[in-house]
């Protein structure tokens, strides 16, 4: 089985496009996937995304992290494709229908392996505007990792864990 984690980063941020509806509009700074098939990350920009969107349909099964609500959407300018029906596991819709709220990735994988993403989205413009493309696709490939690790964790261990707003660490039990 061909499983495909990926990420997305954008050239532009919601307040330059109007707003969250605008999504779309947000254009690829550059996209960064791994295949449990050849076990490699494999790098894109927007003059590549036709390859990313190919690798996206071939895939047995495709995993990220807010994908359904923004990867997706972001990626739907360059394709008639309807990405929202390939076979997807966003592990963030997957814990919101769990608890009700929303918890970031960096929350995640912090509580549940230890780990600390090394940016976030704006940081990752401001690198595309200041034409710093490798930062943006490291970054990227970070957070790909992150969101592999944290998966087979909760697959493996049927739960991941965030910390509460009061700092606790608490399970949410997941089934992907």
């Amino acid at each position: 089985m061909n499983i495909v984690f990926f990420d997305v980063e954008t050239q532009r941020t919601f307040d330059e496009v109007g707003g969250r509806h605008n999504t779309h509009r947000l254009g690829l700074a550059a996209a960064v996937s791994y295949s449990t098939r050849d076990g490699e990350f494999h790098h894109y920009t927007e003059g590549t995304v036709a390859e990313l969107i190919a690798e996206l349909k071939a895939a047995d099964q495709v995993v990220g992290f807010n994908v359904l609500s923004f990867d997706y959407q972001v990626l739907q300018a360059y394709t008639d494709e309807p990405l929202h029906r390939l076979p997807t596991v966003d592990m963030l819709d997957h814990i919101y229908r769990r608890l009700g709220f929303r918890v970031s990735l960096d929350n995640l994988a912090t509580a549940t392996l230890g780990i600390q993403k090394s940016a976030d989205g704006l940081q990752a413009v401001r690198w595309y505007k200041e034409g710093r493309i490798q930062d943006v696709i490291d970054y990227c490939q970070q957070d790909v990792e992150v969101t592999r690790r944290l998966y087979e964790y909760g697959k493996q261990h049927k739960h991941v864990k965030y910390r509460d707003r009061n700092y606790r660490l608490q399970p949410v039990p997941v089934h992907w």
